[in-house]
């Protein structure tokens, strides 16, 4: 698996789906259950900010907030970090998450081969899953759901 493309084509599959809405288009909630598409790129941002604290724990780093929170707070955390972005503009939460996308791209390149395909790596993930899993399950496949529900919004607006 090469978890530097993972990274980028996932990135890539979000900004082809949200290209060209407009921020107004944006704020419609229902997209996602009550979700707005810009609600859903808020929780996409603090889920690419978790994928980024883990990468920097694995690289050595002990400040890991985002991955903190995701831990403690379990399913809340979703709910918790949109609320936490609600007052925000589309705009700022698409920085947020552009800015997020680039640093975990960043820092995929810094972990070694051996250490995205260590076993237990995670354990808070699950013992039998490796690093690769994590970006390809809970990253990539977190994107493409999440664009699958916007298409059908955008299918919607036409």
């Amino acid at each position: 698996m090469n978890s530097i493309d993972i990274l980028k084509y996932g990135h890539l599959t979000v900004l082809a789906t949200i290209d060209d809405l407009d921020a107004a288009a944006c704020e419609v909630s229902g997209v996602c259950g009550i979700w707005s598409v810009k609600q859903i790129m808020a929780h996409l941002a603090s889920h690419e900010l978790v994928l980024a604290d883990v990468l920097k724990s694995i690289l050595g780093g002990t400040e890991t907030p985002y991955l903190d929170a995701n831990i403690a707070q379990g399913v809340a955390f979703n709910d918790l970090e949109v609320e936490q972005r609600d007052g925000q503009s589309y705009e700022a939460i698409m920085r947020e998450y552009k800015d997020a996308a680039a640093k975990t791209q960043a820092l995929i390149t810094r972990v070694s081969a051996d250490q995205q395909r260590e076993i237990g790596l995670l354990p808070w993930y699950g013992a039998e899953y490796d690093l690769e899993d994590l970006i390809a399950y809970s990253n990539y496949g977190h994107k493409r759901e999440h664009c699958a529900q916007i298409n059908v919004y955008r299918d919607s607006l036409k």
